[in-house]
């Protein structure tokens, strides 16, 4: 049993049984019901509760059927659309759009109570239709609001495509979209509110007169409001709106203009004279106060009610008061005088625009009110029909009268009123304005003291046409006394008749009344007695004697009439009143046409019958008279202001005329001139009447009609005749060709706009047939005229139109005739591409008609005709450009929409038998070619997002659908046509094209759809895309061989087809690859081809957004499984591994880069694709683009040294040459040389303002190499100064030294180039490690942070999540000779402390077996974890990966002698800068004397002597003996230390901490003496003896100990000991407090920077290393700081500085690192010949004799080096090892040796590297308040010891100057700086960035004052090879 389907009520879960979950707006279809519950068409039970009943109609019932309710269409699409809404009005506020929310929330409501209104049915029809425009106005604007499609509608309901043609669809739609333009409103009108005066001095009533005003034609255009207002200023009638408020209506386009004006003349009701005594007069007197303007333009830019403040001005002298506006307006301030600041008056002015029908509608607010409409003077520009005036306005203009016998002028009142033939008062028939009831009298207002007042006061008397006739006005003339009685006297009286003895009324114009005396009212009492006096002065008779008892006065009035009923032209009368003046009828029919047409057009039907009663009279003698006068009362409906009575005269036609017989008059005039037609002289007469012939054939039509209905159809042939006469001279008029343009040819233009509807005309009294053969024979006639500049052209077509609009071409009878005319004519215009708007209308229209006899009989006509001319205007219009104004650009736009929907709608309508048809009309191959091509073009265009507006879905979708229905009927005739031997690769390459472009459309992207809108497209088209790509597969599979001619072509279309995302289509394309693989592998042996073709399409695709990871497993498992059995399998599998791998990278990137930040994870995708693309595809193109998008992403996060180093990956791949470059990128067409000094520059600025000086300086010189090379000494010598401005900036400014931090990536949600892989990153400036691990987090929010340091297990590592493991490590610095070297400044040695550095080191401290309570030392570990990276930091990156890792583990004893070793340093160093007085306070030197000395927790040196020198220990580690004596003889210099550190301290401690001093001193020597430390004399003696050294190395004192001339010997460690690296002075497994120090260097440090106690408030693993200050170097420059001089042939020592140790050069001066023969050996003396040469300025070995043979002993140059050699000296040294006492030489010379010797660079190959390096260690135990902690909690550098040399060494082989060295196992990166002293291999560019040669040489811009272009024309001049950057 089937039930109907129902609607949700209410929400059911469904959480029973069987329960069927449901929501509200679901509908159910009813399979079964039983007790209380129903069974649903989806398998699921529900209550029936839960449902309500609702009749519907299904389609296609089953499985895809759809449920239409059977209820109104408005209704059904109101609830379809507020479903949609629902969820994304959600989302507006999700994202916070307040605006739409809140509006849409609005209009939500509204539509829903409209809902109801319909849902309710109480509504009535009109009611009803305006409710649903208003439901669908609402819809519209919400759908566009939401950018929703365009909803096609046809009386408010949805229209279903599948009914309408396209034609009519795309009408629907794009009259939608001009309906939506608001159109030109021809009417406007005025709404006024008057709400307050505002004044601080008002005490009287007033009166408010407000009109329109034209200042240019200087007179009112609109009636008067009248407003009064109380005392207070307000309205006195508050309750009544209608006297506040009103519409000045009728106000045409030309009335707002800047010189209209609102006007407001302002009265007060009192007293005479203002501020009179009340004891005067009680009299009230209406008097002139003030006037107000404002202009109608200031209105036109509100669309809303504005108020506004009015300016009152006061008349300076009453005389002038008629004219106060003017002088306003033209601002004659002389005139007038501004009242007050503070007084004005309140308005509200609004315009609103169209009729008055619609205002109504649009402003139904205004008119729930009662709102007065003030009236236009006369009728406005379009008269309407039925509309009743019958309004005299008159104006009180002024009056001359006497002064009376008086001494002073007369204050004059006019009382006027309105009296009946009767003589009776005709009473509220007399208006002063629009606001107020009419009144019985009108009161002028009263000018003082004037014998010649003007009022210009104007009234209206609406005065009823029944009672027009005898009516007159009187006008009462009083003196108004201002004395104590305040009588008016009367003095005299006018009155004017409104009615003339002929029977017309006053005429319009000014009157001058005769002023007759009178002083008593009673004499007025009989109008009859005044009556037969004259009124005028105009009426007085010359030689008239009657006595006029004072004829000097006078009193002028202006009247005006305007009235529907009443006329004042008298030949109008005459005309009408014909019968009674026969004899004047000729001259009567003479003057219609003088008189003004809005008196004709009021007696419409009274003219009419009277011709028509002329013609019936006399046709012989009147008919030429009166078919004119018919002629031009037909015209002048043609009137734009009369054009609202033509249905008056169709009415006039069908309901009044009754001329039976005129018909035969008609047609033998019209006939009579038509005939006259070709000998005419002048056209226009002829024209007038051809362009009334529409109106002409209704007369004779009708006529025909009355005739043959009272005659029974008599003399029926005699008609046929005649009218068939007629139309012989129509064509034979018309058949005429003039040469160019003729009047004859406007004369044809007239007939031909009005033929079709003389064609409708003859309809209702001929057949079908024979007026298609009249038209067709008229069309026909018309010659064929060749020129385009002919009007016919467009006027034939305009005909055509309406024709084809007209019922005779719906007729299918008639069409048949009528077709193959205009189809001929459309040919010939498309053909030439005329009047194409034109052509497109009528096939339009021709088309709409979809019935079945329209289908099935014309299409093969049409199609035969225009199919090949249509594809080609289709094609011209479209590559048009577009107009630029917008009312061009929609006329573009609408032709060709309109030729599209014409093609859509044929192809829609052929079937395949008439497809079959169409194509076998083409002979040859080449025409069907010709027009598949240009099908297939066509169809590309309408593709294209731009065809239609982007809300239009349902066009583009019904054309989509007609484009897929064509290309399946077109795929048998390209297998057919185009294969084998008649293979053309146009066609098919086109026909694929088409078929991807289809595919990739965005309308058919129906993932991007709401659920609703794709529910419904694939009920109604299906997914189109797989129908496509079937279709695309099935035809790639017949082409056999002929793939190969198509494979290069189409791979990348392919590959985009495939990266849609729908499975179906991917599954059936992606094999298609295989295909091109395997055709390509036979073909040529390899798919090299398809390899590249696929991978320079990928990038750009997948940065489009296409693709996704699905694709990417799709791919590779859909290829995979393809090639198993192919022979070419493994080159197949490494092909799609390759391409696999760039697509995760590419996801990878693009994934970042929709986040939109510049983060780490963005840069590092990013250096991942471009290594990518450098090492395993080889792209340098892409490489070079990814190179500059890193550089931009740089840039943006202020990473400017790795922008340096990013751009230098470009810079390194061009050469100084001057090869021409193309345009790239954002690169102009410029010479390779160029280019790249272009990069230098960029590349120094940005390390500059990264503050990289030392790389700034490298590539200063290389372009200076190049700048001398060229002679351009000017950019040299700019070049110099900017290297030297480096140099400063490393001396004078401050730098920070970054942290470093180990970050692990672990889980498989993180991207394929993170998984499972550990980097190290350099931090930002001032970042600690808890705010890097919070950024880190942050950039991955779903990532978990590890908690302990531990490496994670396969659990982690393939685990579903994200699972972060950060701490900090610690850079181990590679350039050993730089921060070995004595005298060089802390702040250049803190350079190579953090750049250029690849292994890292982490410490964690642990116990090894069981624990020592006592002393926990005894078995504290260390497990030293060493990092190697892939590349050097910094570089193109922040981080970089881990690429090998070590782990090391130091024994408690080694522990312990780096925590004293590190201490004593740091003491060291805090002892000089004290001495040097660079410290700005002791506090640091005091607090760490303090934590050595003061070790109170776990008891200083002494738990060491307890732990390590006890006999059993001793005893238990023998091999332990050397580091025992180590760390002994480490405490006794500590303690040397120590006891000159507090001699520094006392001499600059402050007074108030000597107690601390003292302090200090007595444990100290507690401390000394519990050590067992004796003392001998030689050993009191400075630390700092020796810069670098140590005290234990020497025995003897030293004169000038702190002198930088002392001697120095740079001891090596054992290769037992363990120095530190680490900067951190603490585990990151244990709170500690750390600081940085520098070496003793003569550098000066802030306390602050040097020493902080503080402990770190954290224990955790992840914990800070640096808890105290930031790392910043001091940038105060050392006094005894100096620098060897650079040798001619060695460069200066900072050049090797920059470099790193693999890519340093080997030479005699510096040895390979490789080599760990090349270790200095101190005092190794080798043979003569080993010695490098010596400068030539300075003494040969053989000029001293100690000088001979011997080598330097320290890798760093003395802090002075003189520039002569004054001597050597020669001085002793003791070093105490063990238990042995020995004496050293120590060669002190007076020059520098380093450039004779080589520096000591340890080895990467040693486990650790020696020497002085300032190395941090983190401390192996304790805790803060602990005596080991407070001597191992700063961060100090390494001391440096004498080794004894083993016996006669080898020595270093010498390596070729120009030979590069690289690390071991290490691949040097290629972004790096590095010096160029080998020829380098010659880099090609990718061939796309680079201009081929030409045999001219090319035009280069030259450098500065150098002509290159000679240079490189003449012999080419040898440039020196330029030495490389070194690599940084």
């Amino acid at each position: 049993r089937w039930f109907p389907s129902l609607p949700l009520l209410a929400n059911f879960r469904g959480m029973v049984q069987h329960g069927l979950p449901l929501e509200i707006g679901d509908t159910v279809q009813i399979l079964e019901k039983c007790e209380g519950s129903c069974c649903c068409f989806c398998v699921g039970i529900f209550p029936s509760s839960y449902i309500h009943l609702k009749n519907a109609h299904v389609k296609n019932k089953g499985q895809f059927e759809t449920v239409i309710p059977t209820e109104d269409s408005v209704i059904t699409e109101i609830t379809m659309t507020l479903r949609d809404w629902g969820s994304m009005w959600k989302q507006h506020y999700m994202r916070n759009e307040g605006d739409l929310f809140h509006r849409l929330w609005h209009v939500m409501n509204e539509i829903l109570e409209l809902r109801q209104q319909v849902l309710v049915g109480h509504l009535t029809h009109d009611r009803l239709s305006d409710i649903k425009q208003h439901i669908t106005a609402r819809l519209d604007w919400g759908n566009e609001q939401l950018g929703l499609d365009l909803v096609p509608r046809r009386d408010f309901g949805m229209v279903d495509p599948d009914e309408i043609s396209i034609t009519e669809l795309y009408r629907l739609e794009r009259h939608k979209r001009e309906k939506d333009a608001p159109p030109q409103a021809s009417m406007h009108h005025l709404f006024l509110q008057m709400k307050s005066m505002m004044s601080s001095n008002l005490g009287e009533e007033l009166e408010v007169f407000y009109s329109v005003y034209d200042s240019r034609e200087m007179r009112p255009i609109s009636e008067r409001f009248f407003v009064r207002l109380n005392k207070q200023g307000l309205p006195k009638s508050p309750e009544k709106t209608e006297r506040q408020c009103t519409l000045f209506v009728d106000l045409g386009s030309s009335d707002l203009r800047k010189d209209v004006y609102v006007v407001a003349h302002i009265f007060r009701i009192g007293r005479m004279v203002a501020g009179e005594k009340k004891s005067v007069s009680n009299t009230q007197y209406k008097r002139p106060y003030g006037c107000a303007v404002i202009s109608v333009a200031d209105l036109l830019t509100a669309d809303f009610k504005d108020d506004h403040l009015l300016k009152i001005y006061s008349c300076n002298a009453e005389s002038e008061w008629y004219q106060i506006h003017d002088s306003i307006i033209r601002k004659v301030s002389s005139r007038y005088s501004h009242i007050g600041s503070n007084t004005g008056l309140n308005v509200s002015l609004q315009l609103l625009h169209g009729d008055m029908e619609q205002i109504r509608k649009d402003y139904m607010r205004l008119f729930t009110r009662n709102v007065s409409i003030t009236k236009r003077l006369g009728f406005s520009d379009i008269i309407i029909p039925g509309e009743i005036r019958n309004d005299l306005y008159v104006t009180l203009e002024r009056g001359e009268f006497e002064k009376g016998g008086k001494s002073v002028a007369r204050n004059v009142e006019v009382t006027v009123y309105l009296l009946g033939g009767d003589g009776q008062l005709l009473k509220g028939l007399v208006c002063c304005g629009s606001g107020e009831p009419g009144v019985d009298e009108h009161r002028s207002f009263v000018l003082y003291h004037s014998n010649s007042p003007r009022w210009a006061e104007q009234i209206k008397l609406p005065i009823p046409l029944e009672m027009f006739h005898g009516t007159h006005l009187r006008f009462e003339l009083r003196h108004c006394s201002t004395k104590e009685k305040g009588e008016k006297k009367l003095f005299g009286f006018s009155f004017v008749p409104l009615m003339q003895d002929d029977g017309r009324p006053l005429p319009d114009g000014t009157h001058e009344l005769i002023v007759h005396k009178c002083e008593e009212t009673a004499d007025l009492q009989d109008p009859a007695r005044y009556l037969k006096l004259p009124f005028s002065k105009a009426s007085l008779q010359p030689g008239n004697n009657q006595t006029i008892k004072n004829s000097k006065e006078s009193f002028w009035i202006q009247s005006s009439l305007c009235s529907t009923k009443l006329t004042q032209n008298g030949d109008m009368l005459d005309l009408l009143k014909w019968r009674v003046h026969p004899e004047r009828i000729i001259d009567c029919l003479s003057k219609l046409k003088d008189i003004d047409g809005t008196e004709i057009v009021k007696f419409l039907h009274d003219t009419l019958d009277t011709l028509f009663g002329i013609l019936d009279e006399s046709p012989q003698r009147y008919g030429l008279k009166v078919f004119d006068c018919l002629v031009h009362v037909i015209n002048l409906l043609q009137d734009s202001k009369f054009q609202l009575f033509k249905p008056v005269m169709d009415n006039y036609i069908e309901n009044h005329f009754a001329g039976a017989l005129s018909y035969r008059d008609l047609i033998r005039v019209l006939k009579w001139y038509v005939d006259r037609i070709i000998d005419a002289e002048h056209q226009e007469q002829i024209q007038q009447v051809l362009k009334a012939s529409e109106y002409l054939f209704k007369y004779i039509v009708q006529s025909r009609r009355l005739y043959a209905a009272a005659t029974g159809g008599q003399n029926e042939e005699e008609f046929r005749c005649s009218v068939h006469e007629l139309f012989k001279s129509i064509h034979l008029f018309l058949s005429h060709e003039s040469k160019g343009i003729s009047p004859i040819t406007h004369t044809q233009a007239v007939f031909l706009r009005s033929f079709p509807t003389v064609c409708c005309e003859l309809l209702k009294i001929f057949s079908m047939r024979e007026v298609a053969n009249l038209a067709r024979d008229t069309l026909s006639s018309l010659p064929a005229l060749t020129h385009t500049d002919c009007p016919l052209q467009a006027v034939k077509l305009q005909c055509m139109a309406k024709t084809v609009e007209s019922p005779l071409y719906v007729n299918p009878e008639s069409r048949c005739v009528l077709l193959p005319v205009v189809l001929r004519l459309l040919h010939t215009h498309l053909q030439e591409q005329r009047e194409l708007v034109l052509c497109a209308n009528i096939l339009t229209s021709m088309l709409t008609l979809n019935t079945p006899v329209t289908v099935s009989l014309k299409v093969n006509l049409v199609m035969e005709s225009l199919s090949g001319v249509l594809l080609r205007t289709v094609l011209e219009v479209t590559n048009r450009p577009q107009p630029a104004t917008t009312s061009l650009r929609l006329q573009y736009q609408d032709v060709t929409g309109e030729f599209v929907a014409c093609l859509l709608t044929l192809l829609q309508q052929l079937k395949d038998k008439e497809y079959q048809q169409l194509l076998s009309r083409f002979p040859t191959k080449e025409e069907l070619t010709s027009f598949l091509l240009q099908l297939f073009t066509v169809f590309r265009i309408l593709i294209r997002p731009d065809m239609f507006p982007k809300d239009w879905t349902v066009m583009r979708l019904v054309a989509n659908n007609v484009i897929i229905t064509t290309i399946l009927y077109l795929s048998d005739t390209l297998r057919n046509n185009f294969l084998n031997e008649k293979f053309d690769f146009k066609v098919w390459e086109s026909y694929f094209y088409l078929c991807i472009i289809f595919i990739n459309q965005p309308c058919l992207q129906l993932e991007m759809f709401p659920p609703s809108k794709r529910k419904k497209v694939l009920e109604k088209y299906g997914d189109m895309r797989v129908m496509i790509g079937c279709e695309i597969f099935s035809m790639w599979q017949h082409l056999g061989d002929y793939k190969l001619n198509l494979i290069p072509t189409l791979i990348g279309p392919f590959m985009e087809v495939t990266l849609v995302p729908q499975l179906d289509l991917r599954n059936v394309l992606i094999p298609i690859f295989h295909d091109m693989m395997d055709c390509e592998q036979r073909r040529s042996g390899n798919f090299k081809q398809v390899e590249a073709k696929l991978i320079d399409k990928l990038d750009g695709l997948m940065s489009e957004g296409k693709g996704d990871e699905t694709y990417r497993e799709l791919f590779n498992n859909i290829l995979l499984k393809k090639i198993e059995r192919e022979t070419w399998r493994e080159s197949g599998v490494s092909h799609i591994a390759t391409v696999t791998r760039l697509m995760e990278r590419l996801l990878d990137y693009r994934d970042c880069m929709k986040i939109g930040e510049v983060d780490g994870k963005t840069m590092g995708c990013t250096v991942n694709l471009l290594n990518f693309y450098k090492t395993e595809l080889n792209k340098e193109e892409m490489y070079i683009r990814y190179i500059h998008k890193l550089y931009e992403l740089h840039l943006k996060a202020q990473n400017y040294t790795e922008a340096s180093y990013t751009l230098l990956l470009y810079d390194e791949l061009l050469e100084w040459t001057e090869r021409p470059l193309r345009e790239f990128l954002t690169y102009p067409m410029q010479s390779e040389w160029q280019r790249k000094e272009c990069l230098h520059l960029t590349i120094i600025h940005n390390f500059d303002r990264g503050k990289c000086w030392e790389n700034c300086i490298i590539l200063c010189r290389e372009l200076a190499n190049q700048y001398e090379a060229y002679y351009d000494y000017r950019n040299l010598s700019k070049m110099r100064m900017m290297e030297a401005s480096f140099y400063d900036k490393i001396m004078n400014q401050q730098r920070l030294e970054p942290e470093f931090f180990r970050v692990g990536f672990y889980g498989k949600k993180f991207p394929f180039f993170l998984r499972n892989k550990e980097f190290v990153c350099r931090g930002n400036d001032y970042e600690r490690l808890e705010a890097f691990q919070q950024r880190m987090l942050s950039e991955f929010p779903h990532a978990i942070a590890m908690q302990h340091a531990n490496l994670p297990d396969q659990t982690i590592h393939q685990a579903d999540a994200q699972y972060l493991q950060i701490y900090a490590v610690s850079p181990v610095p590679e350039n050993q000779d730089v921060l070995q070297r004595d005298g060089v400044p802390n702040n250049i040695k803190s350079f190579y402390k953090v750049n250029h550095i690849w292994r890292f080191r982490y410490d964690r401290p642990f116990h090894k077996g069981t624990k020592d309570k006592e002393n926990e030392f005894k078995s504290l570990w260390v497990e030293r974890t060493t990092l190697t990276l892939a590349q050097s930091l910094p570089g193109i990156s922040r981080w970089f990966e881990v690429e090998k890792r070590e782990l090391v583990e130091m024994s408690p004893l080694e522990n312990a002698s780096e925590v004293i070793e590190n201490k004593t340093l740091q003491l060291r160093t805090l002892i000089a800068q004290c001495q040097m007085r660079q410290m700005l306070n002791i506090n640091p030197l005091t607090m760490c004397l303090n934590g050595v000395i003061d070790a109170a927790v776990n008891g200083g040196l002494a738990r060491y002597q307890e732990a390590f020198f006890a006999k059993d220990y001793i005893a238990n580690h023998p091999e332990d003996g050397e580091k025992i004596t180590r760390l002994r003889e480490l405490m006794f210099e500590q303690a040397h230390i120590l006891e000159f550190g507090l001699a520094v301290h006392e001499k600059f401690v402050p007074q108030d901490m000597k107690p601390l001093h003292k302090k200090l001193v007595d444990q100290f020597h507690v401390m000394r003496s519990s050590l067992g430390i004796q003392f001998p004399a030689y050993v009191r003696v400075s630390p700092l003896h020796f810069a670098n050294g140590s005290p234990r190395t020497c025995r003897t004192p030293v004169p000038n100990a702190i002198s930088p001339e002392g001697g120095r010997i740079v001891a090596r460690r054992s290769p037992l000991s363990y120095p530190a690296v680490n900067r951190y002075s603490s585990s990151s497994l244990s709170s500690q407090a750390s600081n940085e120090v520098s070496n003793i260097t003569g550098q000066s440090e802030s306390s602050d920077e040097v020493f902080n106690m503080q402990p770190s408030p954290s224990t955790s693993s992840l914990s800070s290393n640096h808890s105290g200050s930031h790392n910043v170097n001091s940038s105060a420059p050392s006094s005894n700081r100096a620098s060897p001089l650079p040798s001619d042939k060695h460069k200066h020592s900072r050049d090797n500085a920059c470099l790193s140790p693999r890519d340093r050069l080997c030479s005699g001066i510096f040895p390979s690192p490789l080599d760990p023969t090349q270790r200095m050996i101190p005092f190794q003396i080798p043979v003569d010949s080993a010695l490098p040469r010596c400068e030539p300025n300075l003494p040969t070995p053989e000029t001293g004799s100690l000088c001979k043979n011997v080598r330097s002993l320290s890798p760093m140059p003395t802090a002075r080096s003189p520039q002569k050699v004054t001597g050597l000296c020669l001085s002793h040294s003791v070093l105490i090892v063990g238990d042995k006492l020995v004496y050293l030489m120590k060669f002190v010379l007076g020059f520098s040796l380093q450039s004779m010797v080589p520096p000591l660079t340890p080895s990467p190959t040693d486990g650790l590297p020696m020497g002085s390096l300032a190395s941090h260690s983190p401390a192996r135990s304790g805790s803060y308040s602990s005596g080991i902690s407070s001597l191992s909690r700063c961060s100090v550098s390494d001391t440096c010891g004498i080794d004894l040399p083993p016996p006669d060494p080898p020595l270093p082989p010498t390596v070729p100057a120009d030979m590069p060295i690289r690390r071991g196992s290490k691949t040097p990166p290629p972004y790096s700086v590095y010096e160029r002293n080998n020829p380098r291999r010659a880099t090609p560019l990718p061939h796309s960035l680079s201009v081929p040669p030409s045999t001219d040489n090319p035009s280069l811009t030259g450098k500065p004052q150098l002509n290159r272009v000679q240079r490189i024309n003449s012999e080419p001049r040898h440039r020196p090879t330029p030495r490389k950057v070194s690599q940084l």
